[in-house]
Protein backbone atom coordinates (compact mmCIF):
# COMPACT_ATOMS: atom_id res chain seq x y z
CA UNK A 1 0.00 0.00 0.00
CA UNK A 2 0.89 3.60 -1.04
CA UNK A 3 2.38 5.92 1.90
CA UNK A 4 1.46 9.29 -0.10
CA UNK A 5 -1.96 9.62 1.53
CA UNK A 6 -0.54 10.10 4.86
CA UNK A 7 0.06 13.84 4.83
CA UNK A 8 -3.34 14.82 3.35
CA UNK A 9 -4.77 12.58 6.20
CA UNK A 10 -2.92 14.10 8.99
CA UNK A 11 -3.88 17.82 7.28
CA UNK A 12 -7.13 16.79 7.89
CA UNK A 13 -7.03 15.59 11.63
CA UNK A 14 -5.16 18.97 12.00
CA UNK A 15 -7.89 20.87 10.77
CA UNK A 16 -10.43 19.00 12.61
CA UNK A 17 -7.95 19.35 16.08
CA UNK A 18 -8.37 23.49 15.62
CA UNK A 19 -12.06 23.23 14.60
CA UNK A 20 -12.57 21.49 17.98
CA UNK A 21 -10.70 23.71 19.85
CA UNK A 22 -12.64 26.66 19.05
CA UNK A 23 -15.77 25.20 19.31
CA UNK A 24 -15.04 24.66 23.02
CA UNK A 25 -13.55 27.89 23.20
CA UNK A 26 -16.72 29.10 22.03
CA UNK A 27 -18.73 26.50 24.19
CA UNK A 28 -17.07 27.78 27.40
CA UNK A 29 -17.28 31.61 26.39
CA UNK A 30 -20.90 31.37 26.85
CA UNK A 31 -21.29 28.38 29.71
CA UNK A 32 -19.42 31.58 31.65
CA UNK A 33 -21.33 34.56 30.22
CA UNK A 34 -24.30 32.45 30.79
CA UNK A 35 -23.11 31.69 34.70
CA UNK A 36 -22.42 35.17 35.60
CA UNK A 37 -25.32 36.74 34.01
CA UNK A 38 -23.60 38.67 31.45
CA UNK A 39 -26.58 41.45 30.79
CA UNK A 40 -25.54 42.83 27.58
CA UNK A 41 -26.78 46.75 26.70
CA UNK A 42 -28.63 47.84 30.14
CA UNK A 43 -32.32 48.13 28.95
CA UNK A 44 -35.73 49.30 30.15
CA UNK A 45 -39.30 47.21 29.83
CA UNK A 46 -43.12 47.97 30.75
CA UNK A 47 -45.57 45.40 30.23
CA UNK A 48 -46.04 41.95 29.02
CA UNK A 49 -46.05 39.86 26.44
CA UNK A 50 -48.07 41.48 23.70
CA UNK A 51 -48.22 44.53 25.59
CA UNK A 52 -44.83 45.13 26.41
CA UNK A 53 -42.49 48.13 25.47
CA UNK A 54 -38.78 48.09 25.70
CA UNK A 55 -36.63 50.97 25.52
CA UNK A 56 -32.87 52.59 27.01
CA UNK A 57 -32.36 54.00 29.79
CA UNK A 58 -32.13 57.22 28.18
CA UNK A 59 -35.64 56.98 26.77
CA UNK A 60 -36.55 56.02 30.69
CA UNK A 61 -34.85 58.81 32.40
CA UNK A 62 -36.53 61.54 30.18
CA UNK A 63 -39.96 59.48 30.42
CA UNK A 64 -39.48 59.72 34.26
CA UNK A 65 -39.05 63.68 34.08
CA UNK A 66 -42.19 63.89 31.83
CA UNK A 67 -44.37 61.85 33.96
CA UNK A 68 -42.98 63.81 37.37
CA UNK A 69 -43.57 67.27 35.77
CA UNK A 70 -47.15 66.24 35.16
CA UNK A 71 -48.40 64.62 38.06
CA UNK A 72 -46.39 67.40 40.09
CA UNK A 73 -48.77 69.89 37.86
CA UNK A 74 -51.83 67.72 39.46
CA UNK A 75 -52.57 66.61 36.25
CA UNK A 76 -54.30 63.53 35.32
CA UNK A 77 -52.83 60.71 33.86
CA UNK A 78 -54.08 60.88 30.42
CA UNK A 79 -52.38 64.06 30.61
CA UNK A 80 -49.23 62.08 31.21
CA UNK A 81 -49.84 59.61 28.38
CA UNK A 82 -50.52 62.59 25.94
CA UNK A 83 -47.29 64.17 26.88
CA UNK A 84 -45.33 60.67 26.91
CA UNK A 85 -47.08 59.72 23.01
CA UNK A 86 -45.99 63.38 21.89
CA UNK A 87 -42.66 62.89 22.97
CA UNK A 88 -42.00 59.21 21.23
CA UNK A 89 -43.15 60.82 18.16
CA UNK A 90 -41.08 63.73 18.37
CA UNK A 91 -37.75 62.32 19.32
CA UNK A 92 -38.17 58.93 20.60
CA UNK A 93 -38.08 60.09 24.43
CA UNK A 94 -34.37 61.68 23.11
CA UNK A 95 -33.07 64.93 23.91
CA UNK A 96 -32.09 66.33 20.84
CA UNK A 97 -29.96 68.78 19.69
CA UNK A 98 -31.43 69.24 16.16
CA UNK A 99 -34.82 69.03 14.15
CA UNK A 100 -37.10 70.58 11.97
CA UNK A 101 -35.86 73.78 11.14
CA UNK A 102 -34.99 75.30 14.72
CA UNK A 103 -36.71 71.96 16.54
CA UNK A 104 -35.03 70.96 19.66
CA UNK A 105 -35.38 68.79 22.14
CA UNK A 106 -37.82 66.15 23.50
CA UNK A 107 -40.96 67.84 22.11
CA UNK A 108 -39.15 69.13 19.21
CA UNK A 109 -40.15 72.94 20.37
CA UNK A 110 -39.19 76.09 18.18
CA UNK A 111 -37.33 78.62 19.63
CA UNK A 112 -38.67 81.21 17.01
CA UNK A 113 -42.37 79.89 17.91
CA UNK A 114 -41.81 81.15 21.56
CA UNK A 115 -41.45 77.93 23.35
CA UNK A 116 -38.02 79.45 24.58
CA UNK A 117 -34.59 79.54 24.48
CA UNK A 118 -32.21 76.72 23.19
CA UNK A 119 -31.07 76.58 26.78
CA UNK A 120 -34.50 75.92 28.27
CA UNK A 121 -35.65 73.67 25.50
CA UNK A 122 -32.83 71.40 26.07
CA UNK A 123 -33.99 71.32 29.83
CA UNK A 124 -36.24 68.29 30.21
CA UNK A 125 -37.90 69.71 32.90
CA UNK A 126 -38.56 72.99 31.12
CA UNK A 127 -39.44 71.75 27.53
CA UNK A 128 -42.48 69.07 29.54
CA UNK A 129 -43.71 72.13 31.20
CA UNK A 130 -43.99 74.10 28.51
CA UNK A 131 -45.93 71.14 26.98
CA UNK A 132 -48.70 70.96 29.80
CA UNK A 133 -49.02 74.27 29.93
CA UNK A 134 -50.23 74.16 26.25
CA UNK A 135 -52.18 71.36 27.03
CA UNK A 136 -53.83 72.54 30.25
CA UNK A 137 -55.25 75.95 28.07
CA UNK A 138 -57.15 73.24 25.68
CA UNK A 139 -60.84 73.10 26.78
CA UNK A 140 -61.83 69.10 27.40
CA UNK A 141 -58.34 67.40 26.34
CA UNK A 142 -58.34 64.49 28.59
CA UNK A 143 -62.40 63.39 26.42
CA UNK A 144 -60.41 64.26 23.45
CA UNK A 145 -58.68 60.80 20.87
CA UNK A 146 -55.11 61.63 21.94
CA UNK A 147 -54.14 62.65 18.22
CA UNK A 148 -56.05 65.61 18.72
CA UNK A 149 -55.15 66.94 21.77
CA UNK A 150 -51.56 66.38 20.79
CA UNK A 151 -52.22 68.15 17.55
CA UNK A 152 -53.32 71.29 19.41
CA UNK A 153 -50.05 72.11 21.30
CA UNK A 154 -47.85 70.67 18.76
CA UNK A 155 -48.88 72.15 15.38
CA UNK A 156 -47.51 69.17 13.66
CA UNK A 157 -47.46 68.69 9.90
CA UNK A 158 -48.67 65.20 10.45
CA UNK A 159 -51.28 64.33 13.40
CA UNK A 160 -52.28 61.19 13.11
CA UNK A 161 -48.38 59.99 14.00
CA UNK A 162 -49.01 60.41 17.87
CA UNK A 163 -51.71 57.47 17.48
CA UNK A 164 -49.35 54.82 16.50
CA UNK A 165 -47.50 55.29 20.09
CA UNK A 166 -50.48 55.83 22.74
CA UNK A 167 -50.20 51.94 23.30
CA UNK A 168 -46.63 52.21 24.69
CA UNK A 169 -47.45 55.92 26.40
CA UNK A 170 -50.20 54.23 28.29
CA UNK A 171 -47.83 51.45 30.17
CA UNK A 172 -45.24 54.29 30.47
CA UNK A 173 -48.28 56.74 32.10
CA UNK A 174 -49.71 53.65 34.10
CA UNK A 175 -46.33 53.00 35.80
CA UNK A 176 -44.55 56.31 35.97
CA UNK A 177 -47.21 57.41 37.92
CA UNK A 178 -47.42 54.69 40.51
CA UNK A 179 -50.88 53.32 39.48
CA UNK A 180 -49.27 49.93 38.35
CA UNK A 181 -46.60 48.96 40.85
CA UNK A 182 -43.46 47.64 40.65
CA UNK A 183 -44.31 47.86 36.49
CA UNK A 184 -40.72 49.10 35.48
CA UNK A 185 -37.68 47.31 34.99
CA UNK A 186 -34.25 48.01 34.27
CA UNK A 187 -31.16 46.56 33.61
CA UNK A 188 -28.15 48.54 34.62
CA UNK A 189 -23.76 48.34 34.59
CA UNK A 190 -22.80 51.03 37.26
CA UNK A 191 -20.11 48.56 38.46
CA UNK A 192 -17.10 50.61 36.99
CA UNK A 193 -17.21 54.84 36.89
CA UNK A 194 -18.03 57.69 39.79
CA UNK A 195 -20.08 57.01 42.91
CA UNK A 196 -23.46 58.36 43.30
CA UNK A 197 -23.81 62.10 44.39
CA UNK A 198 -26.53 62.19 47.17
CA UNK A 199 -27.13 66.31 46.20
CA UNK A 200 -27.31 65.47 42.86
CA UNK A 201 -30.00 62.90 43.62
CA UNK A 202 -32.06 65.45 45.94
CA UNK A 203 -31.70 68.38 43.23
CA UNK A 204 -33.36 66.39 40.76
CA UNK A 205 -36.02 64.87 42.79
CA UNK A 206 -36.92 68.53 44.19
CA UNK A 207 -37.02 69.74 40.11
CA UNK A 208 -39.47 67.02 39.15
CA UNK A 209 -41.52 66.72 41.74
CA UNK A 210 -41.33 69.44 44.18
CA UNK A 211 -39.88 70.11 47.77
CA UNK A 212 -42.19 67.52 49.14
CA UNK A 213 -39.78 64.88 47.96
CA UNK A 214 -36.62 65.67 49.22
CA UNK A 215 -35.16 63.06 51.27
CA UNK A 216 -35.80 63.29 55.04
CA UNK A 217 -32.72 61.83 55.86
CA UNK A 218 -29.29 60.61 53.73
CA UNK A 219 -26.57 58.00 55.15
CA UNK A 220 -23.31 57.39 54.23
CA UNK A 221 -20.98 58.44 51.39
CA UNK A 222 -18.39 61.25 51.54
CA UNK A 223 -21.31 63.60 51.91
CA UNK A 224 -21.85 62.42 55.09
CA UNK A 225 -18.08 62.62 55.66
CA UNK A 226 -17.44 59.24 56.00
CA UNK A 227 -15.23 56.86 53.33
CA UNK A 228 -16.56 56.97 49.93
CA UNK A 229 -16.27 53.19 50.32
CA UNK A 230 -19.84 53.27 52.33
CA UNK A 231 -22.36 54.02 49.40
CA UNK A 232 -25.31 56.66 50.21
CA UNK A 233 -28.51 55.82 51.37
CA UNK A 234 -31.70 58.53 51.24
CA UNK A 235 -34.58 57.95 52.75
CA UNK A 236 -37.41 59.80 50.76
CA UNK A 237 -40.74 60.09 52.43
CA UNK A 238 -44.38 59.62 50.50
CA UNK A 239 -46.25 62.45 51.09
CA UNK A 240 -49.98 62.88 49.47
CA UNK A 241 -51.14 60.35 47.19
CA UNK A 242 -50.46 57.24 49.65
CA UNK A 243 -49.14 54.48 48.45
CA UNK A 244 -49.20 55.59 44.42
CA UNK A 245 -47.26 58.38 45.30
CA UNK A 246 -44.46 55.91 46.36
CA UNK A 247 -44.40 53.88 43.91
CA UNK A 248 -44.14 56.96 41.57
CA UNK A 249 -40.82 57.98 43.05
CA UNK A 250 -39.38 54.34 43.46
CA UNK A 251 -40.15 53.68 39.45
CA UNK A 252 -38.62 57.42 38.80
CA UNK A 253 -35.79 56.43 40.87
CA UNK A 254 -35.29 53.34 38.49
CA UNK A 255 -36.09 55.44 35.38
CA UNK A 256 -33.04 57.71 36.50
CA UNK A 257 -30.55 55.15 37.68
CA UNK A 258 -28.32 55.22 34.99
CA UNK A 259 -27.69 58.73 35.31
CA UNK A 260 -28.03 59.45 38.87
CA UNK A 261 -25.86 55.93 39.87
CA UNK A 262 -28.22 54.28 41.82
CA UNK A 263 -27.63 50.83 43.17
CA UNK A 264 -30.71 49.67 44.48
CA UNK A 265 -34.58 51.11 44.96
CA UNK A 266 -36.94 49.51 48.07
CA UNK A 267 -40.63 50.41 48.62
CA UNK A 268 -43.85 48.90 49.31
CA UNK A 269 -42.31 45.67 50.19
CA UNK A 270 -40.46 45.53 46.90
CA UNK A 271 -36.69 46.17 45.52
CA UNK A 272 -35.02 46.70 42.70
CA UNK A 273 -31.14 46.35 42.19
CA UNK A 274 -28.65 47.38 39.39
CA UNK A 275 -26.73 44.23 39.86
CA UNK A 276 -30.07 41.81 39.22
CA UNK A 277 -29.69 40.41 35.53
CA UNK A 278 -33.20 40.37 34.95
CA UNK A 279 -33.74 44.06 35.78
CA UNK A 280 -36.93 43.05 38.43
CA UNK A 281 -38.36 43.50 41.28
CA UNK A 282 -37.90 41.10 44.22
CA UNK A 283 -39.73 40.89 47.80
CA UNK A 284 -38.27 42.75 50.61
CA UNK A 285 -39.64 44.04 54.21
CA UNK A 286 -41.75 46.26 53.77
CA UNK A 287 -41.27 50.28 54.32
CA UNK A 288 -43.51 53.46 54.24
CA UNK A 289 -40.74 55.01 52.66
CA UNK A 290 -38.64 55.18 49.52
CA UNK A 291 -35.39 54.16 50.10
CA UNK A 292 -32.23 54.54 47.13
CA UNK A 293 -28.84 53.22 47.93
CA UNK A 294 -26.17 55.08 45.40
CA UNK A 295 -23.48 53.56 43.74
CA UNK A 296 -20.00 53.44 46.15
Amino acid sequence: MSDSPRPARRGRLARSAVALAVLCGLASYVAVHQVTGSKGAPRCAVGGGDSRYEFTPEQASNAATIAAVGTSRGLPERAVTIALATALQESALRNIGHGDRDSLGLFQQRPSMGWGTPEEIMDPVYSATKFYEGLEKVPGYSRMPLTVAAQKVQKSGFPQAYAKHEPDATLLSAALTGRTPAALSCTADLEEGRPGDPALVRTELVRAFGGSAAPSSVSGGASAGRSAAEPALLVVPVRGGGERRGWELAQWAVARADTLRIAEVSYGGKVWRADDSGGGWSPAPASPTVHLRLTR
